[in-house]
């Protein structure tokens, strides 16, 4: 590597954030693969894209990111691939989200498990949301719980997944979270996209909306929708910064469906943690926020131990309910 490189490199890392500092002389460099476990066009895609022109920039060229587009079994193509072609390859990642988690906890990649893989972190979340039309007499999360509580089946969900799939295990979480009995008699109806769920609970057709907050936001802010609830941790940026969280309501739930990555299990540790100390570095800088904001995407960082934790969590989380509801045994 040049010496101007490895110091423009340097320096960028240095003043761009106070995250600890990358070396100034790389152990990966070079072109690195991005793999993207479905066609172009989609969250994974993105992920991958973004984070490669982020990471091109940044390291003055010293990185060149090329997305491979592996489409296939949900996910599972690109998961297979890691595990039996690329198992020890560190200029390697794949772009992950809360649908890679759900897919693990309901055993839909045959032979695979998550510790198979190494989780390298997550850089950015579109947080789950429950809402319901400006009209509606449920005007509280509690409100919600509690019909909810006396009745299972007395309130309709529109979302924008199948049946078992992320948005129905949304709902699934909160009840559950919130001491609901007899999850499987919710009911849920789903529909090809957010768009078409958000209208169907604007039209006054279906009780309750769960999705996310950026194609609701335009909605929200024009008064059509009501929000009950941002279900996290953490406010929405403004100016939906005052919905409340449903941690602050009593209800323990994180259902937003972060954007990360995760890499062959057989790297080093050296090699592992430059890659988490890199994109923990590159989610803080200015360039990713504004992809972010333009993006409808939320600050989420988890790296590393921590972020394995979380997808550990996760998963059990989601295996759980999964059978409470009949879709695994």
């Amino acid at each position: 590597m040049k010496i101007k490189t490895k110091l423009a490199f340097a320096s960028l890392i240095l003043g761009v954030i106070s995250a600890p500092a990358l070396s100034a002389d790389p152990i990966i460099d070079g072109k690195v693969d991005c793999i993207a476990p479905a066609g172009p066009g989609g969250g994974w895609d993105f992920t991958c894209r973004s984070i490669g022109r982020l990471l091109s920039n940044y390291t003055d060229g010293q990185i060149t990111v090329q997305t491979l587009n592996m489409p296939g079994a949900g996910g599972g193509v690109g998961f297979a691939h890691i595990i039996s072609k690329r198992s020890d390859d560190a200029k390697v990642l794949a772009a992950a989200s809360t649908a890679t988690t759900a897919r693990l906890a309901q055993n839909q990649f045959p032979g695979m498990d998550a510790d198979m893989v190494r989780w390298v972190g997550a850089i950015g979340t579109d947080p789950g949301i429950i809402a319901v039309n400006q009209n509606s007499d449920i005007t509280s999360l509690a409100d919600l719980i509690n019909k909810l509580k006396q009745d299972p089946g007395s309130v309709t969900f529109a979302g924008a997944s199948a049946i078992g799939g992320w948005d129905h295990l949304k709902i699934l979480m909160t009840a559950h979270a919130a001491g609901v009995p007899n999850l499987n008699q919710i009911k849920y109806l789903s529909y090809n996209n957010g768009g078409a769920a958000v209208t169907q609970v604007v039209g006054g057709h279906i009780d309750v909306l769960v999705g996310v907050a950026s194609s609701s936001k335009g909605f929200i802010e024009s008064g059509d929708l009501k929000p009950l609830a941002v279900l996290g941790q953490d406010h929405l940026s403004a100016p939906l910064d005052n919905i409340p969280t449903s941690f602050e309501l009593g209800v323990d739930v994180e259902a937003s469906n972060w954007r990360g990555f995760y890499m062959p299990k057989d790297v080093s540790e050296e090699e592992y943690q430059w890659w988490v100390n890199t994109l923990r570095t590159a989610s803080q800088t200015d360039a990713w926020k504004e992809t972010m904001v333009q993006n409808g995407l939320e600050p989420f960082g988890l790296f590393g131990q921590e972020f394995d934790q979380f997808v550990s969590h996760q998963i059990d989380s989601l295996n759980f309910i999964s059978k409470e509801i009949g879709m695994i045994q």
